[in-house]
């Protein structure tokens, strides 16, 4: 082996462990689903639950006041803005719009299980997460290199990435990707907005899941190709949201995806997929 193979080997290391973990992950997880079908049984037991009391205006309501937190934000601080001061920004305008949101409902009379959060069930909700994480994360990383060959990557965090090393700033984008942005939007893309849609399309679960994930993967345009492989993820998300009435195995689910694009950028900045 050359001197200038094996320290390129060495370097890859972080990737190729990932993606080994991730294959395994799939042929469990694949393994899982096939036994599951063979029984007639649903890949995600079906929990009762409520519809959500709110409605379309309460849903532009949450889009208006987040858009409005934007633009004050925008207009408020220096332009160009430090990479720094816009990953912070969006940290305090997600959790604040979301808070927000729930002062808002609550007082429109949705109790704690219709907005996503009826507890108790934390095995099984780690146990669909820990399941679809396997299924889904090895055939994305794929699809989003090959998209990534085609056209670069963009994200704040990339770049923040390329200009900010230690832990000050690993931590910043771990707060930032892995535990803010899937809470806040689970919360608004799965809860929020899905919720409304299966009120509005009460016979047709399918419809509200697909539309929702088309608005989550719309989102995150203008950050190269990542849109593609977001979107089957957001289906997954959405799915797992309808069948269960609840957001915490879809954050759960979130994050551990985020999580791995996290370490993969960690491990090697400005390169991997993108975190949702």
């Amino acid at each position: 082996m050359s001197d200038v193979a094996a320290p390129a080997l060495q370097d890859a290391w972080p990737q190729m462990l990932v993606l080994t973990a991730a294959l395994a992950g799939f042929i469990s997880s694949a393994a899982f689903v096939r036994r599951r079908l063979s029984r007639g049984e649903p890949l995600v037991a079906e929990r009762p639950h409520s519809r959500v009391p709110w409605e379309a205006s309460d849903v532009a309501l949450v889009v208006v006041v987040y858009l409005m937190g934007a633009m004050l934000m925008a207009r408020a601080a220096p332009e160009p803005r430090p990479l720094v001061d816009r990953l912070v920004g969006n940290v305090v305008l997600s959790l604040g719009t979301m808070l927000a949101a729930i002062a808002w409902l609550r007082f429109r009379g949705a109790d704690w299980p219709a907005l996503g959060f009826p507890g108790g069930r934390l095995r099984d909700d780690v146990a669909i997460a820990g399941r679809a994480l396997g299924l889904v994360v090895f055939p994305l990383l794929m699809l989003a290199a090959a998209l990534n060959a085609l056209m670069q990557y963009e994200h704040p965090i990339v770049d923040f990435l390329d200009s900010n090393h230690g832990l000050a700033a690993a931590a910043l984008v771990v707060i930032s990707a892995v535990f803010v942005a899937p809470l806040t939007e689970e919360f608004f893309f799965r809860e929020v907005l899905q919720g409304w849609l299966e009120n509005h399309f009460a016979d047709e679960a399918g419809v509200a899941v697909a539309l929702s994930a088309i608005a989550f993967a719309s989102a995150h345009a203008g950050q190269g190709l990542a849109f593609l492989p977001l979107f089957p993820l957001a289906l997954v998300l959405g799915l797992i949201a309808e069948r269960t009435g609840s957001i915490f195995p879809s954050v759960l689910l979130h994050a551990l995806f985020n999580a791995v694009s996290v370490f993969l950028l960690l491990a090697q900045p400005g390169r991997g997929p993108v975190p949702g």
